[in-house]
């Protein structure tokens, strides 16, 4: 287990990887890649480790990047692409070669919290009315004349009569509760409004919950719910000690979990839920690096996330799963595509007029 001094411990992991790892010749390896975490990934090589001697675990190191040149990692767990454009790009590479990368930096790089809600409605899991709402201010090197397709005066009344008071407005994609404000009235929402710049905005119905879940799901088949309160400060939203959540409203929280993790594809993330008349409305699913950081999420919780994650990336490694197939290039690596259209004539070009 990682506690206290989190910097020491990190510091020594990463020797131990770098001093073991030479010995091991062929086996499958697993890389981590991460940002300013200090506990969970030196706790997640250190499991791994310990689970199976068929594989080994580092932290990733990456240079520059060839193209089309494989990985030397058969799996990576990436928890800082979001962050690093440089790293995302290389981890699709990687895939191209076959690395199997948790989360998909695919999936990852289309999705949006909007997008992510109306498909939670197509699949009958309940969220809070939201709209999407264009940018206060124009997006970098545009100008008025760039707009020109979209409505102006925006229908206000249309949004607030839908949504409705209190409500909450919060960017279509990001995380880290950064530029979330309560509204209580239409005065409220243009002076937030007006400070959020270009970033895209969502306004979502609030829900007056009576209780609130975060549940981790890995490897779209484990959910791990616990009690949580996003009222609180940080570093106490994991509640601890609380009552159990009704069996059929729990059973309910799994089950949307795994519904909106295989919809969307993800291997590792957090749903969070708030409970309002027995009635979970999906609030926020999608954490493709969640928090796992063992002072925040607490002695019980971190050891339960790191040894899921530690089991499946062992899974993906000794397995290696094909590509998904619904890549268009997969077809072309495997042989089974063609590299030019199935009716030319329908493509075909005039022929330039001679002078």
């Amino acid at each position: 287990m990682v506690e206290n001094d989190d910097k020491e411990v990190s510091s020594i992991l990463l020797v131990g990887a770098v001093l073991d790892l030479s010995l091991l010749g062929d086996m499958k390896k697993i890389g981590v890649l991460f940002g300013m975490e200090n506990t969970f990934p030196p706790a997640l090589v250190q499991k791994i480790r310990e689970l199976s001697d068929e594989v080994s675990a580092e932290f990733v190191s990456i240079g520059v990047t060839t193209m089309a040149e494989p990985s030397v990692y058969d799996v990576i767990i990436d928890r800082i692409s979001q962050d690093i454009p440089y790293y995302r790009s290389h981890l699709k590479n990687a895939m191209l070669n076959g690395t199997v990368v948790i989360n998909n930096p695919f999936w990852w790089s289309a999705d949006d919290k909007f997008f992510n809600y109306a498909l939670a409605v197509k699949l009958g899991v309940a969220v809070p009315k939201t709209m999407l709402i264009p940018s206060h201010a124009h997006p970098p090197d545009t100008t008025a004349l760039s707009m020109r397709n979209l409505q102006y005066p925006l229908d206000w009344k249309k949004v607030f009569e839908y949504v409705g008071f209190p409500a909450y407005l919060k960017p279509h994609s990001g995380g880290g509760w950064k530029h979330v404000y309560k509204i209580y009235n239409e005065d409220d929402f243009f002076r937030f409004y007006h400070q959020t710049g270009d970033l895209v905005m969502t306004l979502q119905e609030g829900i007056e919950f009576d209780a609130y879940v975060r549940c981790y799901c890995v490897g779209q088949e484990k959910v791990h719910v616990m009690r949580y309160d996003p009222r609180q400060p940080h570093e106490h939203r994991y509640v601890k000690d609380a009552p159990p959540l009704d069996s059929t409203l729990h059973q309910r929280i799994i089950d949307d979990c795994l519904k909106l993790n295989r919809a969307l594809g993800y291997d590792l993330n957090t749903v969070e839920f708030a409970i309002r008349r027995g009635v979970p409305y999906a609030i926020d699913f999608l954490n493709p690096a969640p928090d796992a950081d063992y002072n925040s999420v607490g002695p019980e919780n971190f050891a339960w996330i790191v040894n899921a994650v530690a089991e499946l990336a062992i899974q993906k490694a000794l397995k290696r799963p094909a590509p998904a197939e619904e890549y268009r290039w997969v077809r072309f690596l495997n042989g089974q595509g063609e590299l030019r259209p199935k009716d030319p004539a329908r493509t075909k070009l005039p022929r330039p007029a001679r002078s």
